[in-house]
């Protein structure tokens, strides 16, 4: 095959996969391959897919049928969760060429031998039980902070999770691989790592390929601490029962982990909990956030929960609206639930309406604007350092302080990727927040 090839990537889902699309790209990048903007003509276009909702499968099409507007003779590749879960699905969608599953995307480039279209996609998937070895990888480029895949898979058996038949068992990269990494990251001028993988809590297992435990996630983050020229470490999200005290204690005092955590709580109500199959319960829940609170009273703190999960009732619902109102936390990433294939809860009685589940949605979306303002403006006043993204907004240049608060400043190409002292002043009517100039030298 020719090397003056172009290949665009669209990818779906989390941060995981944006980890793992930049590791495939830089596989192309080294085969010759010319990287190009996924609007723009390319050869190959390769669709990163994820199947946590409906939404995301729905995507896919459009998603296709943009990549043959720009070259409807280009060979189009989907690889991710929902190429493992459904791909004689994908393979029959128009113009996808390939179909690759979970062990087969990291060698998409040995799949290829020509690029002429074929009548309906060829799949490359293996059985789920067979991907039980690791793929390091890492994002740079798209963004001002890395992803950084330190865990993939998990061994939960969450009731509304297709995560599991998507990824296989839980498996760890090994602690020299990731610091590896994470220095790499560093000599290329990075200033932000986020720490991602499916269960990153459960850090450790699968390190040598088999189920022996060497190092643990305490392990993982006192190691990254010590690594040079990473300014901010970010814990991605990780699971209430496996975020430990020792953790919390040692973020507190790090050099380079951030105060700021994302735990999921899916639900406040313990039966509800239960038949979910999660691992913990409410008080366990509220303890780690107290914990975190006593120990970082600046700390960021965004939970995930889920609406119109079977057997949810109103009552039941506003007593997890009532105990996510109460709690000391920043923000919600909430999701509404959806039927998915070959779950337990697909089956199960006490089927939410839409309708209610919609509602439901929208009354959580509004308690997360009141909590994230309400932090915001617990915050004015403070000194803080903010990272600077790299995009240009409406005429302003956005960055997050430590802590994870928004600003905002007139745009200014200097200083994109660049570190700066501030202080927090005022809300602005988009929420975001206006800050003075403490230094504007470059925090080293």
């Amino acid at each position: 095959m020719t090397t003056d090839k172009k290949v665009a990537f669209y990818t779906l889902g989390c941060k995981l996969n944006f980890s793992e699309t930049s590791t495939i790209a830089r596989d192309f990048k080294n085969e010759g391959f010319e990287r190009v903007a996924f609007e723009e003509f390319a050869d190959i276009y390769v669709i990163n897919t994820c199947s946590v909702t409906d939404n995301a499968d729905k995507r896919f099409k459009t998603i296709v049928k943009s990549a043959l507007k720009q070259n409807e003779n280009a060979f189009l590749i989907a690889i991710g969760c929902y190429a493992q879960l459904k791909p004689e699905e994908l393979a029959n969608i128009n113009g996808v060429d390939m179909v690759l599953g979970a062990t087969e995307k990291f060698k998409v480039l040995d799949y290829i031998q020509d690029l002429s279209k074929n009548d309906i996609g060829e799949i490359h998937s293996c059985e789920i039980d067979e991907a039980d070895f690791y793929v390091g990888s890492y994002s740079i480029g798209d963004r001002t902070r890395a992803f950084l895949k330190v865990q993939d898979g998990c061994d939960y058996k969450c009731t509304y999770c297709t995560i599991p038949l998507a990824r296989g068992i839980s498996r760890s990269d090994t602690l020299t691989n990731v610091l590896s990494n994470a220095r790499e990251i560093s000599a290329k001028g990075i200033k932000e790592i986020v720490l991602t993988g499916v269960n990153i809590g459960d850090y450790g297992k699968g390190e040598f390929g088999n189920k022996k435990h060497e190092h643990t996630f305490l392990d993982l983050v006192q190691a990254l601490d010590k690594v040079e020229g990473i300014h901010r470490i970010r814990i991605s999200s990780i699971e209430p029962n496996l975020l430990k005290n020792e953790t919390i204690d040692f973020v507190a005092e790090s050099n380079s982990f951030v105060p700021h955590f994302h735990i999921p709580l899916q639900s406040g109500n313990d039966q509800l909990l239960k038949t979910m199959k999660r691992r913990y319960n409410t008080s366990l829940y509220i303890d780690r956030v107290k914990k975190i609170k006593s120990t970082m009273p600046y700390a960021c703190i965004g939970v995930d929960v889920i609406v119109g999960f079977p057997g949810e009732t109103d009552e039941l619902f506003l007593e997890t609206y009532q105990l996510l109102s109460d709690l000391d936390i920043s923000y919600l990433h909430v999701f509404t639930y959806s039927e998915r294939p070959n779950t337990e809860a697909v089956n199960m009685e006490g089927v939410v309406p839409q309708n209610v589940r919609n509602k439901r949605s929208k009354m959580l979306r509004g308690l997360s604007v009141k909590k994230r303002r309400a932090f915001y403006e617990s915050q004015l006043g403070s000194t803080l350092d903010v990272l600077f993204e790299g995009e240009n907004k409406k005429g302003y240049i956005h960055g997050f302080t430590e802590n994870y608060v928004k600003v905002k400043a007139p745009w200014n190409p200097a200083l994109v990727n660049t570190m700066h002292t501030v202080k927090l002043c005022s809300l602005d009517e988009d929420g975001l927040v206006r800050f003075e100039w403490v230094e504007q030298t470059v925090v080293q």
